[in-house]
């Protein structure tokens, strides 16, 4: 849904992508240092209950995954190998977010429910990356879904941005929300691939493919 949005945060980060085209620095560098910032804001910061400034911290480092693209764009850089690493990190970054408030909510939250559905919100998100990357390596398409990464990083860090500002009850929404959201994504999307391989030419030589 948000990626009508990337148009313009392309042209947002265009000038500081300008800046780093004349410098050594390379696209997979941004990849990995914002992957780095999110990991260490939110496993540094939100198991002791610092949610607010690590909400911030990764929001700031998750920009980078729109200006490593940018970047590689004006540097002519953009390869397979660029776009691999990028969704591997993106998985990081998703476990780092999710693990993180669920230790909070283990240990100064003491909520062990909300601990699982946080833990729920990122088995599900894997499910909905993978369903897409499994689909398109098999030839087709599941790029459809309600909560795609940039929804569940935009609900995910508002909510626990807010609730570290004394917003009540905000985080318990937001979680429950994004685990049914991601839920029904994950549907979707095996829905759609149900739909485009009963309308392609039958092929069982797929079928004992996995992977991992």
């Amino acid at each position: 849904m948000l990626n009508v949005l990337r148009p313009a945060m392309t042209r947002l980060l265009t000038p500081v992508g300008k800046l780093l085209a004349r410098t050594p620095v390379t696209p997979n560098a941004v990849t990995v240092i914002g992957t780095v910032g999110v990991t260490g804001g939110a496993l540094g910061l939100f198991p002791i209950g610092e949610l607010f400034p690590g909400a911030l911290t990764c929001t700031i480092f998750v920009f980078t995954d729109m200006l490593d693209g940018v970047l590689a764009r004006m540097k002519g850089t953009s390869g397979r190998w660029g776009a691999f690493l990028d969704s591997t990190m993106d998985r990081i970054g998703d476990a780092a977010v999710f693990s993180g408030i669920a230790v909070w909510f283990m240990l100064g939250g003491h909520n062990a429910l909300l601990a699982g559905v946080a833990l729920f919100c990122l088995v599900a998100g894997s499910l909905v990356s993978y369903a897409k990357a499994r689909a398109e390596s098999l030839g087709l398409r599941a790029d459809v879904g309600l909560i795609e990464r940039p929804e569940r990083m935009l609900i995910s860090l508002t909510a626990i941005g807010l609730s570290g500002l004394g917003v009540p009850y905000i985080l318990m929404v937001g979680l429950w929300a994004l685990a049914a959201g991601s839920a029904f994504t994950f549907w979707q999307r095996v829905h759609a691939v149900s739909k485009a391989a009963k309308a392609s030419p039958r092929d069982d030589t797929a079928r004992p493919g996995n992977p991992g």
